[in-house]
């Protein structure tokens, strides 16, 4: 092996990396632009969408009511809904959207109130519609303000304090650091995203430098130079390991950025506190470095393993398809780590899983050295066998010379 020679073969193949639009695209602007986008962007379209939601007038129906006159009342108080009058195909209109939401109040209710029976009120709605979630919500609100007056009154007939109804109070109190509230919250997305990013960044630059040669007819060209098999395998992979870790590193930062000024942007509005001090997700310098050695081995193991896939295809739109099913192999794993799930000594051994979990560990300035150890470790093992089977198959020319 020769360090000059993968020098050699590792300055080519960047000069050619750094003319390809796709290899740039994937590897630098996507990891930059991609985190503003979900968390300003998407962030912003969402509570538009929300707000006009709770801007629109909803539609709704009431059956029943007629001997309920104060439940009736208290209804038409709500000043943003428009009522319909009662039809037999109500349901159908819920389902078509025509209507938001039906409130059924049964015969005899306010009656029943009286004699102190409990009573039932139901709201229809279509659930998982914003618009109707929001007109079931005010109806919902608007009769508990009632029953709460009417537990009041009912109180203060029989000369006993509010304090009866409700004797003690319980109340949740977070003890966290809100870094740590919003790591907990962001650590496994973080995760996903960066592995994501990882194989999305190495596999363009794998797929032109094994499939790629062979449809430009130029794999030939470069075995025939007076370097060795090894060398030239290690030249491409240290240029795919390098864009696959220049997207890895922009991606970290990218996105801690995006929720630090986030954060700050809702700092700013009264009525968005506790949405800051959710966002408030600060990934210092030491994170980033953490995250980056860990992610080292993983994409180790990405770009040899692109790499001995790719070199089967005979060209560029073939290694496509042998690769998109090992995006899924990928994502799975990485997906599981947003899960309420929690590192331990099984888990680190599994690839790809464990590396998104310690990222999300790692995120909330939690160290557990023993799972550390043990993820590397085996990621060492891992990568080292992918590489190991990626030099192999340059060194066969029954895959090299495919017909």
């Amino acid at each position: 092996m020769s360090f000059r020679n993968i020098g050699v073969v590792y300055r080519k193949e960047l000069k050619e990396a750094l003319r390809d639009r796709r290899t740039l695209i994937s590897s630098l602007l996507v990891p930059l632009l991609l985190f503003p986008i979900l968390t300003a962007g998407l962030g912003a379209a969402i509570s538009a969408l929300v707000g006009k939601a709770k801007e629109e007038i909803p539609k709704i129906m009431i059956l029943g009511g007629e001997d309920s006159p104060e439940i009736l009342a208290q209804i038409h108080k709500l000043n943003h809904v428009d009522i319909l009058p009662a039809t037999g195909d109500w349901k159908a209109k819920v389902i078509d959207k025509q209507v938001r939401a039906v409130l059924e109040i049964p015969a005899g209710f306010q009656d029943s109130l009286a004699r102190r029976q409990v009573g039932l009120l139901k709201i229809y709605d279509y659930d998982g519609d914003l618009k109707s979630s929001v007109a079931a919500d005010s109806i919902q609100k608007q009769l508990e303000e009632y029953r709460g007056n009417l537990v009041k009154v009912n109180l203060a007939v029989k000369n006993l304090p509010e304090s009866a109804l409700k004797p003690f109070e319980v109340k949740q109190q977070n003890v966290a650091p809100p870094e740590k509230v919003g790591g907990a919250a962001f650590g496994g997305l973080i995760g996903y995203m960066v592995i994501l990013l990882c194989l999305t960044g190495s596999m363009y630059p794998a797929m032109d430098l094994t499939a790629g040669e062979k449809e430009r007819g130029t794999m030939e060209t470069i075995l025939s130079s007076p370097i060795s098999r090894l060398d030239l395998v290690l030249g491409k992979f240290f240029l795919v390991l390098t864009t696959a870790l220049t997207t890895a590193a922009l991606s970290v930062t990218s996105m801690g950025i995006s929720f630090f000024v986030l954060g700050k942007v809702h700092a700013f509005d009264s009525a968005g506190a506790e949405t800051a001090q959710q966002m408030q997700l600060q990934i210092h310098f030491h994170t980033v470095l953490s995250i980056f050695i860990m992610v080292l081995p993983v994409a180790v193991l990405f770009a040899a393993a692109l790499m001995t896939v790719a070199v089967f295809a005979k060209s560029y739109k073939e290694a496509q398809s042998y690769i998109s099913p090992l995006m899924f192999i990928v994502i799975i794993p990485a997906v599981c780590a947003m899960l309420p799930i929690d590192l331990d000594a099984k888990l680190a051994l599994v690839p790809i899983l464990n590396a998104s979990l310690l990222c999300k560990e790692l995120v909330t300035d939690t160290y557990h050295w023993n799972y550390i150890a043990i993820i590397f470790g085996s990621t060492c093992v891992y990568a080292a066998a992918a590489l190991f089977l990626a030099v192999k198959m340059f060194q066969r020319e029954d895959v090299l010379f495919r017909s």
